[in-house]
């Protein structure tokens, strides 16, 4: 097997045989933030694949690992797409919600951790290079999480990926396939629709978005036979309720300063961790100008 860089939660492989190209997954189970419902997953992507959802085809899974068939395509970059490709991600989701899976009920999760004041001392004395600006946001911070536990939902809750983002699609001449269902789950529709369609009209930052390509991802969804939540802010509040959870994460991993047998490599959590200190005020600071999006 030959590793493939690059994984922002788990490791993966690919793997050649004389019974074709295989992608697996090592999952990072030593320090994850849920528990991973192995085999809900995998017979939810089952379903998917079977339905004709542009996915890798998934072939095994097991305690800690999982295998798909490997999929030749383009990397998504970070910048917004085009407006057709958003188009069918928008029919892909309506699709992928369409479905008629049986998914057990888990128990509400716990509320959003209020330790930033903690973490900010902490990375100030083991000198992280970004503790500076995490000590000078930490209100931020505590306000973002009050926003995530906080902000109503509208309904309704469906089984879904909950992870579409440029960095877990591939580009298949010109179109969509979606990778990476392991964060798959009941979820509120306006989240995974905020957190889709805004992942792919923007670049790296907050400063280049695209309206023609969110709204793609909508009239997509609704030209799929979905129909649209009303809006307000619950559209932006999955997304930044996973990017906090994902910076906390890092960080946790940046003060323990060892590099870890599991999971990304100490590096991409620097990277990581200070893109969130960074990135997580801006975007939160833009709710206003996001909702202007939905119309």
């Amino acid at each position: 097997m030959v590793r493939v860089h690059g994984g922002f939660a788990n490791r993966m492989y690919r793997l050649d045989t004389d019974q074709g190209s295989f992608a697996v997954k090592e999952l990072n189970l030593a320090d994850r933030r849920w528990t991973y419902r192995v085999e809900d997953v995998f017979r939810f992507e089952r379903a998917a694949f079977a339905a004709g959802i542009p996915m890798p085809e998934p072939i095994s899974t097991g305690p800690d690992t999982l295998v798909h068939r490997w999929v030749e395509g383009e990397k998504v970059p970070e910048a917004p797409v085009s407006a057709a490709y958003a188009f069918e991600i928008g029919e892909i989701l309506a699709r992928i919600h369409a479905l008629d899976v049986a998914w057990t009920e888990v128990s509400s999760e716990d509320p959003t951790p209020r330790d930033w004041p903690e973490l900010a001392a902490r990375a100030a004395a083991t000198g992280q290079p970004w503790a500076g600006e995490l000590a000078s946001h930490v209100e931020t911070f505590l306000a973002i999480a009050h926003f995530v536990d906080t902000c109503e939902r509208p309904g309704p809750v469906v089984l879904t990926h909950k992870d579409i983002q440029p960095w877990n699609l591939l580009a298949r001449q010109g179109r969509p396939v979606v990778l990476d269902w392991e964060l798959s789950g009941m979820l509120d529709l306006s989240g995974e629709l905020g957190s889709t369609a805004l992942s792919l009209a923007k670049g790296p930052g907050f400063d280049d978005i695209r309206p023609a390509v969110f709204r793609s991802v909508l009239d997509g969804y609704v030209a799929g036979g979905g129909a649209l939540p009303p809006s307000g802010p619950s559209w932006f509040a999955y997304m930044i309720g996973g990017w906090l959870g994902h910076t906390r994460w890092n960080i946790l991993r940046c003060l323990a300063g060892v590099e870890a047998n599991t999971g990304p490599e100490l590096a991409l959590s620097q990277r990581s961790a200070r893109n969130g200190v960074r990135g997580l005020p801006d975007l939160f600071g833009r709710l206003p100008e996001l909702e202007a999006l939905l119309g």
